[in-house]
């Protein structure tokens, strides 16, 4: 078989390869599509988005409707519109073999829920970044109140950390900071219900068990946070144990290297 015979087959066999698939093309993109395979992992038990939730959203906005054609799909609007919703963390549009598409979304964890001096509230979640309340779910974390300015449209707190103009005047990275050593710390999650923020600068913790006041002070670097909340619990594991829960009315840790507890007979008394 000379050259040309051979050359001559092979521009035949690509040609139908060619055909094939753009005839195959053609006949997926008129296809109606199956119902959406929507795919939500949720970390705890805070499910701020769920399966319906997403479907309907989805369809308020046109994006899926009955009747749907593969070509009608619009893959990468469909994950930008995900992607802003502040309660998603990751998202991935794909579809499948056939009639079949599917979306694949991971949840943000919250850590902190926030009231500021607004009257306004938010969650804090475990990367710092803000979240819109939930209409579906209210989630058991931490709550924070106070003195706060951060508002639901501020910024991350990766970007407040970066910029030292904002670190001054933003207190939305020391909540951070006490709410994510409080949310991965199983004693101090038991222990610690609600951080208020005072007009003097001061983070005042309040205990779930007993009528203390912890006066926290700042919060202004990991290293500080971390230990405070050491000196913390070694109060609670030396003092409380044989003084009882009632007996103090305050626990200071603001002073390097001591606590300081006022008793409900308003003595000092340091540890």
């Amino acid at each position: 078989m000379n050259k040309w015979v051979k050359g001559s087959l092979w521009g035949l066999f690509l040609g139908g390869v060619i055909t094939v698939l753009v005839f195959s093309q053609q006949s997926q993109s008129e296809s109606t599509l199956d119902k959406v395979d929507i795919l939500i992992h949720v970390t705890g038990e805070n499910a701020f988005l769920n399966e319906h939730e997403l479907h309907q959203r989805l369809k308020r906005r046109g994006f899926v409707f009955k009747g749907q054609m593969q070509r009608d799909l619009k893959v990468a609007a469909i994950e930008k519109f995900i992607r802003a919703m502040t309660e998603v963390k990751e998202v991935k549009v794909f579809t499948n073999i056939g009639h079949g598409w599917k979306i694949d979304v991971v949840v943000r964890k919250p850590i902190a829920r926030i009231f500021n001096q607004f009257g306004e509230s938010y969650y804090l979640d475990e990367d710092g970044v803000i979240m819109q309340t939930s209409t579906i779910h209210t989630a058991r974390v931490l709550v924070v109140s106070g003195n706060l300015k951060d508002r639901p449209t501020s910024i991350s707190v990766s970007e407040i950390i970066n910029n030292d103009s904002l670190k001054s005047i933003r207190k939305l990275d020391d909540v951070y900071r006490i709410s994510n050593y409080v949310c991965k710390d199983p004693l101090m999650q038991a222990l610690i219900g609600q951080v208020h923020l005072k007009k003097s600068g001061d983070f005042i913790l309040v205990p779930i068990v007993g009528g203390q006041e912890i006066v926290f002070g700042t919060a202004n670097t990991d290293k500080e946070v971390k230990e405070k909340f050491e000196k913390l619990k070694i109060f609670y594991s030396e003092a409380i144990p044989y003084e009882g829960w009632n007996k103090y009315t305050e626990i200071n840790l603001k002073y390097d290297k001591q606590i300081v507890g006022k008793t409900i007979e308003s003595n000092t008394q340091e540890n």
